[in-house]
């Protein structure tokens, strides 16, 4: 069996090893690895194609221990494992501290803020914050609910998308 992985890696020296030791150790074969550290995800990590061999139960092993290790991988054989889900909170959002709400969203289980924009304005009522949230795939309508929530807390607007 094969699968082709697609691993999120921060750009300092040893990650790519860490993300390849468990493939080897485990018994699976290395087929091929893709790595351009030039090319940068919106967090500023270098993603990674690999693609290994081996029976089904060794690579769910080596899936396992892979993210044991913290290491991301976003998309198994071309399935996204996270979704990206953007937000606008509309209100007095720095007064209603912006820090305890990213700590209440990523507080969600399986959720991670991973991308903030924030535009101030003159009337502290009317600031705007764009916010990408990564969630675990099939999660969308229970977390843009419980955005719904937060925002209803803090006094904000909140547009979800779609």
């Amino acid at each position: 069996m094969r699968l082709k992985l697609v691993l999120e890696l921060l750009d300092v020296p040893g990650q790519l090893m860490d993300a390849l030791n468990p493939i080897g150790r485990l018994g699976a074969n290395i087929v091929a690895v893709i790595h351009q550290r030039d090319v940068k995800t919106e967090r500023g990590t270098v993603p990674v194609q690999i693609t290994i061999e081996g029976d089904k139960d060794t690579l769910n092993e080596v899936l396992n221990l892979i993210e044991e290790t913290g290491i991301e991988i976003i998309e198994v054989d071309g399935i996204l494992r996270k979704e990206k889900i953007t937000t606008i909170l509309v209100g007095n959002i720095v007064d209603q501290d912006l820090k305890d709400t990213v700590n209440l969203l990523n507080k969600i289980e399986g959720v991670m803020v991973a991308d903030l924009d924030l535009k101030m304005s003159d009337h502290p009522e009317k600031s705007a914050s764009r916010i990408v949230i990564e969630a675990q795939q099939g999660r969308k309508k229970e977390v843009l609910t419980k955005i719904k929530d937060i925002g209803n807390l803090k006094g904000f607007l909140v547009i979800n998308e779609v």
